[in-house]
Formats: structure tokens, sequence, C-alpha cells
């Protein structure tokens, strides 16, 4: 059966721009904004996602639903569609889109398939819709991989890697290990330079040794608190993957107190609109050393 109608939950920066996207290729896109921000609201609107009220309808007048969200929040609304599963009648297939574990994957799908609905694992890798290096990457793993095929090629693309739920998370986690990772470790590092009064030297060194480095993370590293608080639950969710295999978590979990030390600098409050995209390294640094004064500092 053709997908028409396609619901997104977690109407945030990825997720309204794929929900636009899919509507702009002829796609039906709805979500529940119950409770939602009204940044949320606003996105919504931005990317003309309709809005249908409460979980039990929108599970009833979809095709598939897409779940984007911090993954803090991902086994707790895989909780409410099942319920939502149960209630309404109606089973559309169901897609975990968050950074999460294996393990974590799961269990989200053991919840699924006890309510009667397919479940789809995909770990998003890339960009938003329409922003440099798009389109986004929707790594799926599954035992019935048509429905999310039928997105591919309309804002995303979608690679099947396999009828295991479980891989598409793994190999986001494993990604993400890298990237966000290597992010937590430029604040740790320039941070321990500034509080050690040794910015202008490592920077000097790093200009004449490392200067490809340097320059990304001039780029990267000002703008990672606005998106700091829903990296700490992925940083964890990475831990745990890492500890499944057998590894120590213990990388992960120290970027987690990182990021939590980020979001509690003034500029967490920053969305990615508001943002000063003028900000300098040193400026941002000096800024995340202050943070470590305050008492109950996130990693001290």
């Amino acid at each position: 059966m053709p997908i028409k109608t396609v619901a997104i939950m977690g109407v945030g920066d990825m997720g309204h721009a794929v929900g636009g996207a899919l509507k702009e290729s002829g796609f039906d896109v709805i979500s529940c904004l119950n409770g939602r921000s009204e940044h949320s609201r606003n996105l919504a609107k931005v990317a003309g996602i309709r809005d249908i009220g409460n979980l039990e309808l929108m599970v009833a007048d979809s095709d598939i639903v897409l779940s984007i969200m911090p993954p803090s929040a991902a086994e707790g609304f895989g909780n409410d569609i099942v319920a939502a599963i149960e209630a309404s009648g109606s089973s559309p297939m169901f897609v975990e889109c968050n950074a999460i574990s294996p393990d974590t994957t799961r269990r989200v799908e053991a919840g699924i398939k006890a309510a009667g609905a397919s479940y789809t694992d995909v770990g998003i890798i890339g960009s938003a819709p329409g922003r440099p290096g798009s389109p986004p990457r929707f790594y799926a793993s599954g035992p019935d991989l048509g429905p999310i095929s039928e997105l591919d090629g309309k804002g995303i693309a979608v690679r099947d890697i396999g009828g295991e739920v479980g891989r598409a998370s793994g190999i986001k986690m494993c990604y993400a290990s890298f990237t966000k990772g290597t992010s937590a470790l430029q604040v740790a590092m320039f941070t321990t330079a500034e509080a050690l009064g040794l910015s202008d030297e490592l920077a000097s060194e790093l200009a004449s040794s490392q200067a490809e480095s340097l320059k990304r993370a001039e780029a990267n590293v000002p703008r990672l608190p606005s998106n700091a608080g829903r990296w700490i639950g992925e940083m964890e969710e990475i831990a745990e993957t890492f500890a499944g295999v057998g590894l120590t978590p213990d990388f992960h979990r120290a970027a987690a107190q990182v990021f939590a030390l980020l979001d509690a600098t003034p500029l967490a409050a920053e969305t990615r609109e508001s943002r000063a995209a003028e900000r300098r390294l040193e400026d941002a640094i000096a800024i995340y050393a202050k943070a470590l004064d305050e008492p109950d500092a996130p990693g001290t």
C-alpha cells in the first residue's frame, strides 16, 4: 500500500525539515503538538505540518510514524505510541529514528510489536534537508523496509543495511561517537588550556602543526551549547553501546559531562536561529571556563 500520510513526532530542527521536504514531495505530513513548545509549533507551521490534536488520531490517520526527538525521550514516546496503537486499533509502521543504542531500540521494538505494529530501526546521519551536507542519510534496518524505502529521494536518502533491528542504531552510535565525541574532546582541551592560562600558547601550536583541526574547531566549538542538552542523552546511549560489546563506556560518559557543562552556560538558551554567528572560539571558551567555577558545575 503506497504511503500517503506521514506522521512526524519531534518537530525540532531535523524533524520539521524532514517533514517539510516530504510535504514538498507530495505527502500529507501530520503531527501531534499537544504540550509542545511555541518554537516547535512555529517550526511545524513553517514546514506545513498539520497538527492532528492527539496521538490516537495521529496514529489512526497515518501510514507511517517517524520518531525524531532527543534520545532521552525515545523510550517514553515508544510507550505512548503503544498505548495509542492499542486505543485506536490502527497499526502504522513505526520508525524509530533517534540516536539510541541497539539495546534501547530493541526494547522499543518489543513494545511496538506486542501492540501489533511493524517496526523499523533508523539511524540519521547528516544535516537536515535543505542545509549544506544534505540530504541526511537514513540508515535503515528491520524485516520490512518497504514503507521507509518509499521516502527515499524525497529530501532524505534511505540506505538499507539489513534485516536485523539494531544495525541502524549501531552505525549511528559508532559515527556519533567520533563526531560528537571529538567535539567534546575539543571543548575539554581548550577549556583546560584556558583554566591553566595557556590558551594563546595552545592556539599558536595548533595553528602551526594542526591548522585544519584548529579551523574546524573555530567553526564548531562556539556553536555547541545550543545542542548540548540534547547530546547528553546521546552520549549516554553511546556509552551503553560501547559497554554492550565489552569496551569501556567511560569515554562518552565523560563526553556527556562536557556537554552538561555547556548546557549550564548562558549560551545554552540560544537556538540555531538566535546564536551569534560571529562568536569567536576564544570568547566561547572563556564562557565555558567560567562555568567551571560555578558551584556544582557538571563534571567537577
